[in-house]
């Protein structure tokens, strides 16, 4: 979903009781090898000319060596030269390339669908062109997780904004000098001059802030109580291929390819609608540009709106807090408890939080991440409506102390959540980001109000 911005919210509190009781103490034990699974690498391109050698240089970097790498340039009529840039990366360091370049854009939905569809892999990464992997095994450590059971659909790892000197230090590395071939190369992606220096730098402290309060925190104790996390939103992802066919197969009749504007997001709540798990790597990290401040409301609002749209296609996963307690009374009785011991005995494959799949079960029962997604909607109305109403009554005092209570809330996340030895520096990004995200709680309240206004007639169709 897009991140969460309140951290006075249920999530917090449900996220703290998964960190306090940890993750379940069940050992897998896989049925199958994760190193015998044939992974396919999609890149999907649109106007990424000045990113995407950094991303097949940090692809040359990993430790795995993919299948087979497939370029997809979705740039339409107004494609730049990522794919000749793309094509001599390639041809210097002797990676395997395929291309496919389009006359019309068709989206990331379609491409994805389509590579779904044609190739024969087990597993296929996902990543756009300015992703960059900074950790070496980052593919290895998702496969191996995707592989921990069947229940997981999807993998990824912890993602950040790009640092100057990230990009810096992996323009010197070998692949990418053999492409300069000695030639002097100026990132168009470095700031220039004081303001744009000092905007690039409050742009991605916040999202580095609210990317931290999310993966670190909100996610991470999602994970221990649930094995997964509800909607997360960052393409550098390992798939189960036939998992994603199966979903396209499922709502292509019903969406064709406007899987609202965040297709990862529509992708991860209908994943979970069928019963399977999108689960997050903690110890591999992927990083990407981040535009200027400016663009953080509209990147946040269409986020809030394809998470809202995706709620309204997968309602039930919403109505799990409705469903829950007859669930909890049933499974309590002596036959469930009976019936679920012997599926225990005559499992050979053993997995943490296994759930059965199927949308049935979801229509009746709901899934237990859904409880992530009722409180998120939640919190969106909630803060906002709150600041309004205290200032609507002339309650200053109350709502100085609301907006106090949340800004001391956050800063002890972060510094809770960040290593000892760089706790000063996230703890002054956070106190710069604070107007920032204050201002994206506006921004969630604007996405619910002008919503329905502006919502397609495609977008209300629900799954029968």
């Amino acid at each position: 979903m897009a991140h969460s911005v309140c951290a006075l919210g249920p999530n917090t509190l449900l996220s703290a009781l998964g960190l306090w009781f940890g993750p379940s103490p069940v050992s897998p034990v896989p049925g199958e090898d994760w190193r015998e699974a044939r992974v396919d690498v999609l890149i999907h391109v649109n106007r990424h000319q000045p990113d995407i050698v950094y991303c097949l240089a940090s692809l040359l970097a990993q430790d795995r060596p993919p299948g087979r790498v497939i370029l997809v340039d979705d740039g339409g009529a107004e494609r730049d030269h990522t794919v000749q840039i793309a094509r001599e990366f390639a041809r210097v360091n002797g990676l395997a390339l395929v291309v496919v370049e389009r006359v019309w854009s068709m989206g990331w939905a379609a491409t994805l669908k389509r590579q779904a569809r044609e190739l024969d892999g087990d597993v296929l990464f996902v990543l756009d062109g300015n992703v960059v992997l900074e950790s070496p095994d980052y593919i290895t450590r998702c496969v191996q997780t995707l592989y921990e059971g069947a229940g997981t659909a999807s993998v990824r790892g912890l993602h950040r904004p790009s640092r100057p000197a990230d990009r810096v230090r992996w323009a010197g590395t070998e692949s990418f000098r053999h492409w300069v071939a000695g030639d002097v190369y100026r990132d168009p992606r470095q700031p220039g001059g004081r303001i744009g220096r000092a905007l690039h730098w409050l742009s991605t402290s916040a999202r580095e802030c609210t990317a931290m309060f999310q993966q670190r925190f909100l996610d991470r104790g999602q994970m221990a109580l649930f094995g997964g996390v509800g909607a997360p939103t960052f393409t550098a992802t390992a798939y189960r291929r036939r998992y994603l066919k199966d979903m396209f197969d499922r709502y292509e009749p019903l969406y064709g390819d406007r899987l609202t504007a965040r297709p990862d997001l529509f992708i991860a709540m209908a994943l979970c609608h069928e019963g399977y798990h999108n689960s997050q790597v903690a110890d591999v990290v992927a990083h990407a540009p981040a535009p200027g401040p400016h663009a953080l409301p509209v990147e946040h609002h269409g986020a809030t709106a394809a998470f809202l749209q995706g709620c309204h296609a997968f309602d039930a996963l919403l109505r799990t807090p409705v469903k829950w307690p007859r669930y909890w009374w049933h499974q309590r009785s002596p036959e469930a408890r009976r019936r679920q011991e012997d599926m225990r005995n005559a499992r050979r494959v053993v997995e943490a939080y296994r759930q059965p799949f199927g949308e049935r079960l979801t229509q009746r029962h709901g899934r237990p991440v859904g409880w992530v997604l009722f409180f998120a909607v939640l919190e969106k109305l909630a803060m906002p409506a709150a600041v309004l109403a205290l200032a609507f009554m002339a309650a200053w005092g109350w709502l100085l102390a609301l907006l106090l209570i949340d800004a001391a809330v956050w800063l002890a996340v972060l510094w809770a959540v960040t290593r000892r030895e760089d706790r000063l520096v996230m703890l002054g990004k956070g106190v710069a980001s604070l107007p920032l995200r204050h201002g994206l709680q506006w921004t969630d309240l604007f996405s619910v109000l002008v919503l329905p206004w502006r919502w397609p007639r495609k977008a209300l169709v629900r799954p029968a």
